[in-house]
């Protein structure tokens, strides 16, 4: 836990295409375009969301933040300002670890966003973070997150029953090598 308002890692981070940054009260708007896709929550939420419930999901996120002194980030397109979805640390509390999480908007997906955000919170975490071992958690028959983790070097370490369902866990490097993730 961190006090309130000293995070352990960067507000925003920069890559090539992306700004990965705190969120702000409007992003629950973009954000509500993956959480509303069925097929986007099928293993997740394993429901579409509401508005009102998008929301939540971000205030979550958002208060993740002061909580733990770290959370996942909006990801936001540097070209055009659009917010394509979300990445970063996350450890709920039925979590058995603290994970990597992401979640982009379907339209955004198949662009290798999502593995550019992150390889860049794999780095600030091995900066930020040295001691923090970060896995991702995700249903065995969720096939794109499974490939998305072992395109950024993630290997799997065990299956788990995770809410009443059979879930494998990735483990991200913890180091890194020549400057990238080894």
């Amino acid at each position: 836990m961190s006090e309130a308002g000293h995070f352990l890692i960067p507000r925003r981070l920069e890559t090539d295409r992306l700004l990965l940054r705190t969120f702000v009260n409007d992003d629950w708007r973009a954000l509500h375009e993956h959480f509303a896709d069925p097929e986007c929550t099928r293993y997740t939420f394993r429901r579409a969301l509401t508005e009102a419930a998008s929301w939540r999901a971000m205030a979550s996120m958002a208060g993740h933040w002061d909580l733990r002194g770290y959370g996942p980030y909006a990801v936001e397109e540097r070209a055009t300002g659009t917010v394509l979805g979300t990445v970063g640390p996350w450890y709920p509390l039925e979590w058995p670890e603290p994970e990597i999480k992401w979640a982009l908007a379907r339209r955004h997906q198949g662009n290798g966003y999502a593995s550019e955000a992150v390889r860049a919170v794999q780095r600030m975490a091995h900066e930020c973070l040295p001691d923090l071992v970060l896995i991702s958690l995700i249903d065995r028959q969720n096939a794109p997150s499974i490939r998305l983790a072992l395109a950024v070097g993630a290997t799997l370490e065990r299956e788990l029953e995770f809410a009443g369902s059979p879930f494998h866990l990735y483990r991200h490097p913890a180091r890194l090598a020549a400057g990238r993730i080894a």
